[in-house]
């Protein structure tokens, strides 16, 4: 997988993260549906927390519309496991410990909070058409009303 940032209308290299279901998952597994993949920094925070508990509030919207939705972290399988299991998320964790799917997405960046400057995950949302075509993206999320926003469009 070469690194770089996928943009809007390009096809989306194959890629494979361990799940929260103990199993390997790759994007080809979606094929002939919608995937909602969104990137988030941490398990069991509480932006992290909310924006998860609103994707799973809406699964079923997704559902009803041929889209999955996974979240992906660079949390280890048994932290997401654990956050599964707390906030009953209907829904895959993927463990992208080595950030490859989170520089491929452009999402693995320099970020700076409470006076600190770290690498770490910059919250954001893709949409992945039935072919494997990378359809929106919204980058630099904020959790209010995100999932809302993101159901109308795989709606659309």
């Amino acid at each position: 997988m070469s690194i770089g940032t996928v943009k809007v209308g390009e096809k989306v290299p194959d890629f494979t993260l361990h799940a929260s279901n103990g199993k390997d998952v790759s994007l080809s597994d979606y094929k002939g549906k919608k995937l909602v993949i969104y990137f988030y920094p941490k398990d069991m925070t509480p932006g992290c927390t909310a924006e998860s508990c609103d994707f799973r509030d809406f699964n079923g919207e997704f559902a009803a519309n041929n889209a999955e939705v996974v979240g992906i972290s660079p949390d280890d399988l048994a932290s997401h496991e654990q956050f599964v299991s707390e906030y009953k998320l209907p829904f895959l964790l993927l463990s992208d410990t080595e950030q490859k799917v989170s520089e491929l997405f452009g999402v693995w960046k320099e970020l700076s909070w409470g006076g600190k400057t770290f690498l770490g995950v910059e919250r954001s949302t893709f949409v992945i058409d039935e072919e494997g075509t990378l359809v929106r993206e919204w980058r630099s999320v904020s959790v209010d009303g995100h999932a809302a926003e993101v159901l109308e469009a795989v709606k659309a």
